[in-house]
């Protein structure tokens, strides 16, 4: 599903971090090696037809390499 996240990630929350993440090889095979956590949190986001809906989404992030693979978990509303 393509989305465009529409202002701030609000209620973040770490899901997992480092060796508990089930991706981990993949993601710094892709990525880089980094201190990698996926997180959770709730954001509005503007769907392919152009709605907006309150969704929870999760992610990775690491220092120095950002925000990577952003999905849509479900939807809040």
């Amino acid at each position: 599903m393509v989305f465009e996240i529409v202002g701030p990630i609000t209620e973040i929350q770490i899901i997992a971090r480092g060796r508990g993440i089930r991706d981990l090889a993949r993601i710094q095979r892709k990525y880089g090696r980094g201190n990698w956590r996926k997180l959770k949190g709730h954001a509005i986001v503007r769907l392919e037809n152009g709605s907006l809906r309150r969704a929870e989404v999760h992610w990775y992030e690491a220092h120095g390499i950002g925000r990577r693979r952003f999905k849509i978990k479900s939807f809040l509303d």
